[in-house]
């Protein structure tokens, strides 16, 4: 009975007027940002962060949600009908999705994608309702010990997930810890590599760097190619609602992905691009006809929509639960909340049951939002592809200015946002990932805290980590996965040495 009440409180602070109105700006706007390819959910949410400062915290995580679960509806539209995905989690669609377009069959993939998503993303909403509670309950037995270690493991599961280079990824983390130390001390109260620069005192904004990281970033990156109006396959767009022999044959199909995307979600780093590709590589594996894969199946379409869908209600566990945040859209969410006032964690969902269950709420209103709004948009979207990027970027440039200045009103965000841009494009010219920058940069002082507490209650014994079942556990797989990495590198090293001997 306490969980339906849940549920009906959830509604009734879903429903409010502002809240109403800000799932249902969030999920438009995310949608918007999936189909036009370049953007990114990242650089969406930090350009409307700063509108969001005299509203409710609850209103703020509303839009946010729904700009990170919107993107992924959004994505699947330019997969199939472009073969360009709007999102990286759409990427795998191109391959069925757009050769079921080129046979005719464009409809029918857009409304596959978008009915899984709704049925990924419901599956999604229950299982948060069910493990975010007894989550955050076991979590308030956790001390600084757990927690560092936990950080920890996070931490070094993004590194190790990274699309490319193990060894870049770790050494933006490393960055990203260092750029999160710069300010006043958390404990002396002194400066620490502010470089004489008073505005450094309270360290580097949030919104400024991952403007800069995201939104600079991406423009120069576009400017820096051809800026070409993107081709759109002309095809009738027609039966977009699939039958129910449609349906019967992706049933399983959807339900795989819903699941596989649910758990992948939770763990640091998986979230929903690892998801959607696992959940293809499912399918591909169970089908009987695997060969087809690739020439228009449903199922390549069905599965990995759902399992990308089912990742971006599951990320929002362990920040809810453990204040952790498992990638950096989630350390975004996590920004806003400590901007807010609050502090994600164990006792979040205890002291602010309205802010939970009110995205709870709000998430089961915006899967039934997206599915309503999508598919009659879909020839607005097909329209918004055409724009030239040439008008799209001063308006991008110009939501970055407005964002970082009034964040503080200070000219300086503006150079910090624009020094990361910069940063930004020279790291993606050498293959180094901005994400477990951005992650390091969230985790990094409360990693820091929390090693130094836990150094104070074992009177400086590092033990303290190894006595404790969570933390050495924790500890015993970072271990783990950074010697799988260091083995292959010593033994390639040994091989050239024996080569050269």
């Amino acid at each position: 009975m306490d969980m339906l009440h849940n549920i009906i409180y959830g509604f009734q602070v879903a429903f409010q007027p502002i809240n109403f109105l800000f799932c249902g700006i969030g999920v438009l706007v995310g949608t918007l940002i999936g189909v036009l390819p370049g953007i990114g959910p990242a650089g969406a949410m930090a350009l409307l962060l700063p509108a969001t400062f005299h509203v409710s915290p609850t209103a703020t995580l509303i839009l946010l949600a729904g700009i990170y679960y919107g993107v992924n509806y959004g994505g699947s539209t330019t997969s199939i009908l472009v073969n360009i995905p709007g999102e990286a989690t759409s990427v795998i669609t191109c391959l069925d999705g757009y050769q079921m377009a080129r046979q005719g069959h464009a409809g029918l993939a857009l409304g596959l994608a978008a009915g899984g998503s709704f049925i990924a993303g419901t599956i999604a909403n229950i299982g948060l309702m069910l493990v975010a509670v007894p989550l955050a309950n076991m979590a308030l037995a956790f001390g600084p010990p757990e927690y560092f270690a936990l950080m920890c493991m996070g931490l070094v599961i993004v590194t190790y997930l990274a699309q490319r280079s193990v060894l870049k990824a770790i050494m933006m983390a490393l960055v990203g810890i260092l750029l999160g130390s710069i300010g006043l001390d958390l404990i002396s109260g002194l400066p620490r590599f502010t470089l004489g620069i008073n505005e450094l005192s309270d360290g580097i904004g949030i919104v400024p760097l991952c403007m800069g990281l995201f939104g600079i970033t991406e423009i120069f990156e576009n400017l820096e190619g051809e800026m070409r109006q993107q081709e759109v396959f002309k095809a009738r767009l027609r039966n977009l609602w699939p039958s129910f022999k449609d349906w019967m044959r992706c049933k399983w199909a959807i339900l795989r992905g819903s699941l596989i995307g649910f758990i992948l979600g939770i763990l640091p780093g998986a979230g929903p691009i690892i998801s959607s590709f696992v959940s293809y590589a499912v399918e591909k594996k169970v089908s009987k006809t695997p060969e087809k894969f690739g020439t228009g199946m449903m199922e390549g379409v069905a599965g990995p929509e759902s399992a990308n869908n089912a990742a971006a209600g599951s990320a929002l566990i362990p920040l809810l639960s453990l204040g952790i945040p498992p990638n950096p859209i989630m350390a975004l969410l996590f920004s806003a909340l400590i901007i807010h006032g609050l502090q994600p964690g164990p006792l979040l969902i205890r002291e602010h049951p309205d802010l939970f269950w009110g995205l709870v709420g709000s998430l089961y209103l915006g899967n039934l939002l997206l599915l309503i709004l999508n598919l009659p948009l879909i020839g607005i979207w097909v329209k918004v592809l055409q724009i030239p990027y040439k008008i799209l970027f001063p308006l991008i440039l110009l939501f970055c200015l407005i964002g970082a200045y009034t964040l503080n009103n200070l000219s300086f965000d503006l150079y910090i946002m624009f020094f990361f841009g910069t940063l930004g494009w020279i790291m993606k010219k050498f293959g180094y990932e901005p994400a477990p920058l951005i992650l390091a940069y969230i985790l990094g002082p409360m990693l820091e805290n929390n090693l130094r507490q836990s150094l104070l209650i074992s009177q400086g014994k590092f033990m303290i980590f190894l006595t404790r079942p969570i933390s050495a556990v924790a500890l015993g797989i970072v271990c783990l996965l950074l010697l799988s990495n260091l083995l292959p590198f010593l033994k390639r090293r040994r091989q050239n040495y024996e080569q050269f001997k």
